[in-house]
Parts: C-alpha cells; sequence; structure tokens
C-alpha cells in the first residue's frame, strides 16, 4: 500500500483535515461525509474526494477506505471512532479524544484489540514553534524539566453560544475541554509526558452564564478554568484556559518551561495565531534566548497519521496519551466540584 486510503466524517473543521490529506503525498482522500446536504456540497466542490456520503455509517461500510478522521462534536466521537474501529478502520480523532476518561479507555481498548492505529487531533503539537522546541528539549537544552506554565486564555471568544459547545451534555465541558486541552497536551508532550498523580482545580462560568441570559441561549459549561498537576517524576505544572475573562489580549497563548539546564518560551504574536519560540541558556550571572531551529520537513498531523499507517508504527500522539489527557481533565472537573485534590 502505497497511499492510505482516507474519509472524512464532519465536514466542519474537517474541512482542514481535508486540505491537509490533499498535501499528503501518502494519502488519498477518497470520501467526505457530512449530514448538512449544503456545506458537503460545498466541500466537495473544493477538496473533490471521489466519493460523498450523508450518513457515516455508510462511509464506514465503503471497501475503498482504510481510515477515517472523525470531526464531530464531542458527545459523537465515542460512538462513531468505535463504529470505525470495528469496521476496520483506523481513525484521527479530533481533540479531546471523548468526553470523559471512561469513553476515552474504552475507545483506546478496542483500537488495541482490533490492531487498528488510533491518534488524537493534538495538531499543535505539529506547529513549527513546537517542533523546533521539542527538537531543542530532546538534545538536552532545557536539561531536566521540572516546572512549566501553560496558558490560553481570551478575552471574548466563546464558540457559537447556545449550540453544542456551550452544552455540558454534548461538549463534556467548555473553555477547559476544548482549548485548555491543546494546551495541557503540548506541555506534557514537551515535559516528556510524565505520569499525572495529583490533580488541584477550579472551573468558573460566571461571563458565559451571563452572556447566556442576556441573549437568550443555553451555557452550562465552564468559560475559566486553572489547574496545578504534579507528575510521578517531580515536576508540576499550572495550567489556566479562558473562553471569556475580563483581560487585555483577544487571544493569550503561551507556554514557559523551567529546566535545570535552560529553559524554553513559546507564545502568540499580535494576539493571533502566529507563534514564535525560545530557549533560555542560563550562565552563573544572566539569561540568553536563542531562536531554536525547526526542523525539517515539517509534516502535519494528517501526513503523520497516514505515514505511521503505511510503516506501522505508532503515531506521535496515540491514543494511549489522549486518554490521560483525558483523566487529568476528569480530575480538573471533579477537583472543582468537591474543592478537594484529586489522586490519579
Amino acid at each position: 500500500m502505497e497511499q492510505v486510503r482516507v474519509g472524512i466524517i464532519g465536514m466542519g473543521m474537517g474541512r482542514n483535515h481535508g486540505v491537509y490529506y490533499r498535501q499528503a503525498p501518502e494519502a488519498d482522500l477518497v470520501a467526505i461525509c457530512d449530514a448538512n446536504e449544503a456545506r458537503l456540497a460545498e466541500k466537495a466542490a473544493e477538496l473533490h474526494p471521489r466519493k460523498t456520503y450523508t450518513r457515516y455509517e455508510d462511509l464506514l461500510a465503503d471497501p475503498e477506505i482504510d481510515a477515517v478522521s472523525v470531526v464531530l462534536p464531542n458527545y459523537l466521537h465515542h460512538e462513531v471512532t468505535l463504529k470505525a474501529l470495528e469496521a476496520g478502520k483506523h481513525v484521527l480523532c479530533e481533540k479531546p479524544l471523548a468526553m470523559n476518561a471512561a469513553e476515552a479507555e474504552e475507545m483506546v481498548r478496542a483500537a488495541r484489540r482490533l490492531g487498528r492505529t488510533l491518534m488524537v487531533h493534538f495538531n499543535v503539537r505539529f506547529n513549527p514553534t513546537s517542533q523546533a522546541v521539542k527538537r531543542a528539549i530532546d538534545e538536552g537544552a532545557l536539561g531536566q524539566i521540572y516546572y512549566g506554565r501553560s496558558v490560553w486564555h481570551r478575552k471574548r471568544g466563546i464558540p457559537a453560544l447556545g449550540g453544542w459547545f456551550t452544552r455540558k451534555e454534548m461538549a463534556g465541558g467548555g473553555a477547559l475541554i476544548d482549548i485548555g486541552v491543546h494546551r495541557l497536551d503540548l506541555a506534557m508532550w514537551l515535559m516528556g509526558f510524565p505520569r499525572p498523580v495529583s490533580v488541584s482545580g477550579a472551573t468558573y462560568g460566571y461571563l458565559g452564564r451571563e452572556l447566556g441570559e442576556h441573549q437568550g441561549k443555553t451555557f452550562d459549561v465552564d468559560d475559566l478554568a486553572a489547574a496545578f498537576i504534579r507528575f510521578e517524576n517531580g515536576a508540576t505544572l499550572t495550567l489556566e484556559t479562558s473562553w471569556a475573562s475580563n483581560s487585555e489580549k483577544r487571544e493569550d497563548q503561551w507556554l514557559h518551561l523551567f529546566g535545570v539546564a535552560g529553559g524554553a518560551v513559546l507564545r502568540n504574536l499580535h494576539e493571533g495565531y502566529e507563534f514564535e519560540a525560545r530557549i533560555l541558556r542560563g550562565t552563573d550571572h544572566d539569561v540568553f534566548a536563542e531562536v531554536p531551529a525547526t526542523p525539517e520537513p515539517l509534516e502535519s498531523a494528517q501526513q503523520h497519521f497516514c505515514r505511521s499507517i503505511l510503516n506501522g508504527t505508532e503515531p506521535m500522539a496515540p491514543g494511549e496519551q489522549g486518554l490521560t489527557v483525558m483523566r487529568v481533565l476528569d480530575a480538573i472537573y471533579e477537583s472543582s466540584r468537591t474543592g478537594k485534590e484529586v489522586r490519579l
């Protein structure tokens, strides 16, 4: 097999998956699926798949398809991924892997049992700045990493107020499970993915609930979350995230890692989605910043997914790591509910 024959289920954010599959020599975009016929036709005209489906069950029954991207609302990740695995397909599932760790664990077990690849779409890992810092860390620039701070705050950025994003029964949570998951995963990945052992957290929904009441729309999730996470190796991580907060910047994303030999900073520029990275090297009297080299060639998450299937290797963001992230997210929500530290 020289190419992985791919289908995409869900053509909202699934459109971006299609663009990256089209750019990957390892991928053959066979089919796309969406229940919204108008959207399906629009994306088909752009992406030019050979087939279109309005029912994901029909796509999964297509013997020409080897693998699928599941790009649906959170509450559908578990059901559709399990059906895809049972149909013999490899799966690239959007983040978060599931609504909770129990669902995620069932998905991981199914992939193992069926011998299929399950990868989580932690696409921030594939950013050039993330890759540059990862390579510097792997080369020993930071030494032992013992503390991290990871932040993503929005001034006013609740997605589709009143839609599935702001309904707990459909999303599982709010800002934490939507964008906080990216900052948590990125920090843990760069720290070497140490095993989390305890979590203390708090979540809030003051601004979102007020906006929902004013507009007559449902908002029963968090708009801000904060957590402190301890790992088995002694390292710790502070996490902050919000969809709505009384802060200065429209989008404020940054990560600071503290190591024995050096540090690293990643941050967004101009309150947008362009990023810069710095490696901080310490001497006896000062700290100096340098720009890390970006590895070449870079690959998208979709290309990496297909390449891992072709090579029979574990993907960089396996389902097992998505499950660990879900356990931490569950623990943050539980700690907020009880007011107590949660042991993992």
